[in-house]
């Protein structure tokens, strides 16, 4: 199975996608991270929990479309392109990451510090687990690719079903989202041809994305009366089906913006996607801390307060990348040619 696309093209809605994740991504994160802090929620919440049925199926999805054509390729390069490329970022910020916090997990034991830090190569290590799951999912469809896609496929989706609890994140990560990433992978074309469809037929695209949000909205909020599954969104087969009809309708809700032309920054926000997702942490953080500290979330309110949170979440790593472009600090976000197995080449998308 290959992409339906040319090699090196880049397709402003599938970044215009990854703008829209990566920022209901931030989000998550900083709405509740501020919520938790004050002990009380605000309006972001509820989009926070709108959201939560189709925000990483979507991201995953969007990061399996272009798969086709590295998995065709010889081991060697694969592993460059989706195993050692992933890899890569994720030990670079998970030693900046762990350098910040492992102390404080391991309660000042240098002994607990070095088994934590040992567990962090095969536990994923904090918002990291996005970045190294990308790795694990490429493998897993490269060994399976000589199966029918609909074994694939329904394999994937019986364990999102199962709703593993290992206590693993590798194990219950795999299960929960695989699916989506080979979803991505196997019915590649269908979503390419959904989202041109969805650009010349605006009244019609948007008519099902009204009632969409109806059908996610009312799921996302309803409770589901069964133990273990707080609202019917989370109910086992719901949740895949509204994760992949969110991530068909992030696709559409991207076609429309860049066919008239109102997608600009979610498209440059989605170009540098693993940029915002690696370093959004820190100044997450520390807004959220200048908003506690000061009291100006008193002032402002929770759910504006998260949003502000969201912004410097989101601009303050895209302004660093910026400024930091052309140095030796650029090895943060782009693998230096050393650290390459195979040839470097230009993808159309990082994954």
């Amino acid at each position: 199975m290959t992409s339906p696309l040319p090699t090196g093209e880049r397709i402003a809605w599938v970044d215009t996608a990854k703008g829209i994740c990566i920022i209901l991504v931030v989000m998550m994160h900083a709405t509740l991270g501020l919520g938790e802090a004050v002990g009380r929620e605000g309006w972001m919440h509820e989009v926070v929990a709108f959201a939560k049925p189709f925000r990483m199926p979507d991201f995953f999805l969007v990061s399996g479309l272009f798969l086709g054509r590295a998995v065709a390729r010889d081991w060697r390069t694969f592993a460059d392109r989706r195993i050692v490329h992933f890899l890569y970022f994720y030990l670079v910020w998970y030693v900046i990451q762990f350098a910040m916090k492992g102390w404080g997990l391991a309660g000042g034991d240098p002994a607990e510090l070095v088994r934590l830090f040992a567990l962090g190569f095969i536990e994923p290590f904090g918002t990291l687990w996005f970045i190294y799951m990308l790795a694990v999912y490429s493998v897993a469809v490269k060994l399976l690719r000589r199966l029918p896609p609909a074994v694939i496929l329904a394999g994937a989706a019986a364990l999102q079903i199962a709703h593993v609890e290992s206590g693993w994140l590798v194990i219950d990560a795999f299960a929960a989202y695989f699916v989506y990433f080979a979803a991505g992978y196997v019915l590649a074309p269908r979503v390419f041809a959904i989202a041109a469809w969805a650009g010349r037929n605006a009244a019609l695209a948007l008519l099902g994305l009204a009632l969409w949000a109806l059908v996610n909205g009312f799921a996302a909020f309803a409770p589901s009366g069964v133990s273990g599954h707080a609202t019917v969104a989370a109910l086992p087969g719901v949740s895949l089906v509204l994760g992949l009809a969110g991530a068909i309708a992030i696709t559409a809700i991207a076609a429309l913006l860049v066919a008239r032309g109102l997608a600009g920054p979610l498209t440059y926000c989605g170009e540098r996607s693993i940029v915002v997702y690696l370093a959004f942490f820190l100044p997450m953080a520390v807004m959220r801390l200048i908003l506690v500290k000061t009291g100006l979330v008193e002032v402002i309110g929770v759910g504006w307060g998260a949003a502000v949170v969201t912004a410097a979440g989101v601009v303050a790593p895209l302004i660093f990348e910026r400024l930091i472009r052309g140095t030796m600090l650029d090895a943060l976000f782009v693998r230096p040619r050393a650290c390459h197995i195979a040839a470097p080449a230009r993808l159309a998308t990082a994954g």
